[in-house]
């Protein structure tokens, strides 16, 4: 599947002119590590959205309470359509009546690196450790640190799908939890969703 199909249902549901969102279009840096973000949305229902690079997109889920800092804790991620490259530094305002209408910030982002093996150890594709529904990897993050699994336990032709994110690790391993969203701040701007929101469209 090409970048253009991949990208098909994110460019379908935006007015580009309106929204002030990434089209895509661009060419994203490459790095040596995948990249991830976490992003705070306030729109119908505050929620974060993680996100993944894999590939020349970004995987993503929304997952209402947040990713944890506690090992075990269970976080619900359903999955949304792939979002560009680009997306990963975008903050801002999309206007009301479009698609996500509401208040993004980048709560966090850095990089990732992927740690599925199979059963004689041998490292696993990525792409294909979600495809099989069960992925681990480790965050480098300026909030988020340490390994977590992602692993689908619903779907099918009558169920939605949806996903666990889970820390790994000891208590001892733990960060802060997640934090209360209406005062937490951009990794990027240092802006809180109010002052993003009382700043427009900028970012």
């Amino acid at each position: 599947m090409t970048t253009e199909e991949r990208l098909g249902t994110y460019r379908g549901r935006r007015g580009f002119d309106r929204t002030g969102e990434p089209s895509g279009r661009a060419a994203a840096a490459a790095g040596e590590r995948p990249r991830f973000v976490v992003q705070i949305h306030d729109a119908r229902r505050m929620h974060f959205d993680f996100r993944l690079q894999v590939d020349d997109v970004l995987k993503s889920w929304s997952v209402p309470r947040g990713p944890s800092a506690g090992p075990g804790d269970r976080r619900l991620a359903v999955p949304t359509e792939d979002h560009p490259l680009e997306y990963e530094d975008f903050e801002g305002v999309i206007p009301r009546g479009e698609y996500g209408g509401g208040t993004v910030i980048v709560w966090d982002r850095g990089t990732y690196e992927p740690l599925t093996h199979d059963r004689r150890g041998r490292p696993v594709d990525f792409a294909a450790a979600l495809e099989r529904g069960h992925a681990t990897f480790r965050l480098h993050g300026t909030k988020l640190h340490g390994e977590y699994t992602l692993t689908r336990f619903r779907g099918g032709p009558d169920e939605a799908e949806a996903w666990l994110l889970v820390r790994k690790g000891s208590a001892r391993a733990a960060g802060r939890g997640t934090p209360d969203p209406r005062r937490a701040r951009s990794v990027r701007t240092g802006r809180t969703l109010a002052q993003v929101a009382a700043d427009g469209a900028g970012g």
